[in-house]
C-alpha cells in the first residue's frame, strides 16, 4: 500500500502542473491512474475529491479571471445530470472509464463549424453542464466537453483557465455527491488511507501553483495548439487499454 499511496500522491502533484497549464489533461492522466490502481467506485470517488479540492484551489489563485456570469446556467445543468444519476441504478466500470478517456479527446479535433458553441449562451451551458457532468460520472472526466463550449469565445487563457476551473470543480463534486460515501468504507480505506488522500490534495494543490506559474510565462497561440496534441496523446492509450477489456 505504501509504493500505491506514493504512486498517487507523485501523480496528483504532476497531473496537478498539466491541469494548471492547459485546464486539461492532468485529470485525464489522473483518473486513468486510479481507474488502474483501485476499484472504480473509489477511483471515481477519490478522484473526485482530489480534483474538486484542485479545481477550487485553481479559483482561488486565478480568481480575477473567472468569467463568473457564463455559470448560473453551467450550474443549473450539472444539477439536473446529479439528480438524474442519483435516480437511476448506474454500476461504472472499468470498461466504461477507459472508453470515456480515450473518446473524449477525440472532441477537442473536431471543426469549430460542426459545434458553434459559446459558454455565455445560456442554453449552450445548461447543455454542456448537464453533458459534462454526466460524463463526469461514468467516466470520471469531461474537461474536452467542457472545453466546446469555449469555441467561439474571446475569452484568453487566464479566464478559460479559471471558468473551467469552477466548471470542473462542480463535475468533481458531483463525484463526491454520488460515490463520496464509498471513500468512508472499510474496503476503500484498505486500498487508500485517508493520509494518502489528504497528502494527494496538498500535492495537487501544489502542483496547481507551478502550473499557474508556468501559463504566466507561455503565449495564447502555444496554449490552445499544446492542449490539443496533449489530450490527444493522453488518449489514445487509454483507448487501446479498453478496446482490450471490452466486454464479451
Amino acid at each position: 500500500m505504501m509504493q500505491i499511496g506514493l504512486l498517487i500522491v507523485s501523480a496528483a502533484f504532476l497531473t496537478s502542473i498539466l491541469s494548471g497549464i492547459f485546464g486539461m489533461a492532468g485529470g485525464l492522466i489522473f483518473m486513468g491512474l486510479l481507474a488502474w490502481l483501485l476499484p472504480v467506485s473509489v477511483a471515481l470517488a477519490l478522484h473526485g475529491l482530489i480534483q474538486f479540492v484542485s479545481n477550487l484551489w485553481r479559483v482561488v489563485l486565478h480568481r480575477a479571471h473567472v468569467a463568473w456570469p457564463v455559470l448560473l446556467w453551467f450550474g443549473m445543468g450539472a444539477a439536473a445530470a446529479i439528480g438524474f444519476f442519483s435516480l437511476v441504478i448506474f454500476s461504472p466500470t472499468k470498461f466504461y472509464v477507459f472508453v470515456g478517456l480515450g473518446l473524449l479527446p477525440i472532441l477537442v479535433w473536431l471543426p469549430e463549424r460542426w459545434v458553434p458553441l459559446d459558454a455565455s449562451n445560456r442554453w449552450h451551458s445548461l447543455g454542456g453542464g448537464f453533458l459534462s457532468t454526466g460524463l463526469s460520472l461514468v467516466s470520471g472526466v469531461s474537461g474536452p466537453v467542457t472545453d466546446l463550449l469555449f469555441i467561439r469565445t474571446r475569452l484568453g487563457r487566464h479566464e478559460v483557465v479559471a471558468t473551467k476551473a469552477v466548471m470542473q470543480a462542480i463535475g468533481h463534486a458531483s463525484k463526491v455527491f454520488v460515490y463520496g460515501g464509498i471513500l468512508l468504507s472499510a474496503s476503500a480505506r484498505e486500498a487508500v488511507s485517508l493520509s494518502t488522500s489528504g497528502r494527494a490534495i496538498l500535492a495537487s494543490m501544489v502542483g496547481i501553483m507551478v502550473g499557474g506559474a508556468i501559463l504566466d510565462r507561455i503565449s495564447d497561440a502555444h496554449f490552445r495548439a499544446g492542449r490539443r496534441c496533449i489530450v490527444t496523446l493522453v488518449g489514445l492509450p487509454f483507448l487501446f487499454q479498453a478496446i482490450q477489456i471490452m466486454p464479451g
